[in-house]
């Protein structure tokens, strides 16, 4: 198989399928080995999205809108992301810039 992504050649492994941070096992599909980009067939990624659904992971990644609270700008956090992370109001975070584009927050 062709990678789509790098032109390289795909070869067939059992690889390690995790969603925030949780491993769902191994599932049949092709890694490049060039880029390391992973491909798998159509029912694979049905048996991926079931077991993300039982485990209440499924359409948890949502996008927020930066408000403004006085001289601060707030992003709020969805209910269902703040049940998944056990965050409560008066909680303390850290916020970690990783690069002008990507915001890490430790709990």
């Amino acid at each position: 198989m062709k990678c789509i992504m790098c032109g390289g050649t795909a070869a067939k492994q059992n690889v390690e399928y995790k969603e925030f941070g949780m491993v769902f096992g191994k599932y049949p599909g092709h890694v490049c080995e060039k880029c390391q980009e992973v491909y798998f067939d159509e029912s694979t990624v049905d048996k991926i999205q079931q077991k993300s659904k039982e485990l209440g992971l499924f359409g948890l990644a949502k996008k927020a809108k930066v408000g403004e609270i006085g001289n601060s700008i707030a992003i709020r956090i969805p209910k269902e992301l703040a049940t998944f992370l056990n965050l409560e109001k008066g909680m303390e975070v850290t916020l970690v810039p990783r690069s002008k584009h990507d915001l890490h927050i430790e709990i």
